[in-house]
């Protein structure tokens, strides 16, 4: 619990707003750059993981792990996280956008909401009990891993090209293609039985799941401007954690009900197509689904 509270602080949800202030034109392509390092991760981390808890076992290996995030990510986000001059909250000056109350009113963020719940109790009930789910079926513990090292680096491609596309077409088009990849990547793992199904339902999970990362933040900067971006992003990053907790706890129950992770796998990929399907209701951008305020005027009290 501890772990899944702290994590959601170093998640993409603590940086995106200062990252969306700097950029205008390239904003998906520079999203899509910044959230390549928890690609990465996925990536490098899983066989690094296995091979520590082998040699250490798993209580020497967590403290490795966490001693990294201190030594790395805190200097780094403390002297390089920064919001572009102009957007200092310090300093009380606002920026245009809507507000909480109007973003909620509008159905373009209710639509957002719950394709992030269906489409998260889809993939990270399938991630959480991905390695689970490919050992009970014969496949090796490292056979296993290495597969989820596929899904990070696919997730690091996924992440890379839907940033370039983000900045040419229209992101929920872009997010239906996605979502409809990873529940095909979910319904293959459902019947997978060998390292190269499983390997290749990993792929398919990974850059559905990493564009879609790219797509979220980017569709609320455009929709509702970033007046109130971090608590919008926070709502609906919420109903995304939510669906992640309800997700694996479901896998879980259903193999204890029937040794099998096959039929709810299933209809977990039928959730998340349901997902792809409904973010093609999502309004256009011009689209007025709510009343975007205009940023002030500089006091001089603001000023100084």
């Amino acid at each position: 619990m501890i772990i899944g509270a702290a994590g959601n602080g170093t998640a993409q949800l603590a940086y995106t707003r200062a990252v969306s202030s700097w950029f205008e034109k390239r904003r998906g392509m520079a999203l899509a750059l910044v959230m390549t390092g928890g690609a990465l991760g996925a990536m490098i981390l899983p066989p690094v993981a296995q091979a520590l808890i082998q040699r250490v076992g798993w209580r020497l290996s967590s403290a490795a792990l966490g001693a990294m995030v201190l030594a790395v990510g805190l200097p780094v986000a403390a002297t390089l996280v920064r919001e572009k001059p102009g957007f200092d909250r310090g300093r009380r000056i606002e920026v245009a956008g809507a507000s909480v109350s109007q973003a909620m009113r509008s159905r373009a963020f209710w639509i957002v909401v719950v394709v992030l719940f269906l489409a998260s109790l889809g993939q990270n009930g399938a991630i959480t009990h991905f390695t689970a789910l490919l050992t009970d079926r014969g496949i090796s513990p490292e056979g296993a891993a290495m597969a989820v090292a596929l899904m990070g680096a696919a997730s690091f491609l996924g992440r890379l090209v839907t940033g370039w596309l983000l900045d040419r077409f229209y992101a929920p088009r872009l997010a239906f293609s996605l979502l409809t990849i990873a529940a095909l990547g979910i319904f293959l793992l459902s019947t997978a039985h060998s390292l190269a199904m499983g390997a290749l339902a990993a792929i398919l999970i990974g850059a559905g799941m990493g564009g879609e990362a790219d797509i979220i933040p980017y569709v609320l900067s455009r929709h509702f401007g970033l007046r109130s971006f971090s608590v919008l992003y926070g709502l609906t990053w919420t109903a995304y954690a939510i669906a992640g907790a309800i997700g694996p706890v479901l896998m879980g129950r259903a193999f204890d009900a029937s040794a099998s992770y096959e039929s709810l796998a299933v209809k977990l990929s039928i959730l998340t197509l349901s997902a792809a399907g409904l973010i093609l209701a999502m309004p256009a951008y011009g689209a007025q689904t709510v009343e975007m305020a205009p940023a002030p005027q500089l006091t001089t009290e603001a000023a100084s």
